[in-house]
């Protein structure tokens, strides 16, 4: 089976999955998108309104200061992978629940092997727990480090600066370290640091001690 076969699956399996009570309450599932062969990929929180009723990432506001983000950084958004730890919206967009987090978790971990991406940005403090847990995203916002072959760098949420003008220009900032940070990927990458499997969060934060 290709590449492209198993993620059509994959997205199939979203669609349809019925694993937690979300999936009375979605108006539509929410894969992901983006090339299968992108060098980088984003990982949000989980869909908003706009996300549910059209089954795409990123479509509302949040959507919209993530496009200008990434021409921060010199990325388009048809270059990058762009999907969300939680597949499906929670109602009135409330947190995610360790019980959904736990039910999403193999489709993520699906998505990292079959992208195979080089650099993993988290876009908010329930994608970034993932890999950095027990860390709050003000310490660590922008601070990049290396697992599994890859480099990891947490951000803020792009909608936090909807809500915190403050944050605007501190993820415009973070954001721009990215081509730097994506270029040192693949210099490890050429230089042999092969991608392994992922690692469970406790195993993964020994490797930033």
């Amino acid at each position: 089976m290709t590449v492209a076969q198993e993620v059509e699956q994959l997205y199939d399996e979203v669609r349809g999955c019925q694993r937690c009570t979300l999936a009375r309450t979605r108006t539509l599932a929410v894969p992901g998108e983006g090339p299968l062969d992108s060098e980088v990929m984003f990982i949000g929180e989980a869909p908003g309104v706009n996300e549910d009723r059209q089954g795409r990432p990123f479509v509302g506001q949040a959507g919209a200061f993530l496009e200008e983000l990434l021409g921060e950084a010199g990325l388009t958004r048809p270059e990058v992978y762009i999907c969300n730890v939680l597949k499906c919206r929670p109602p009135g967009n409330r947190d995610p629940l360790p019980t959904e987090i736990e039910a999403c978790s193999d489709y993520l971990s699906a998505q990292i092997r079959l992208i195979d991406p080089l650099l993993i940005v988290t876009l908010g403090r329930y994608s970034m727990s993932r890999f950095f847990p027990n860390q709050a995203i003000s310490r660590i916002h922008g601070r990049p480090r290396e697992a599994n072959g890859r480099i990891l760098v947490p951000m803020y949420h792009p909608a936090a600066a909807l809500h915190q003008q403050r944050l605007r220009s501190v993820i415009i900032d973070d954001f721009r370290t990215l081509p730097e940070l994506l270029e040192r990927a693949r210099a490890s990458r050429a230089g042999g640091a092969e991608p392994a499997e992922e690692a469970p969060p406790a195993q993964q934060m020994k490797l930033f001690e």
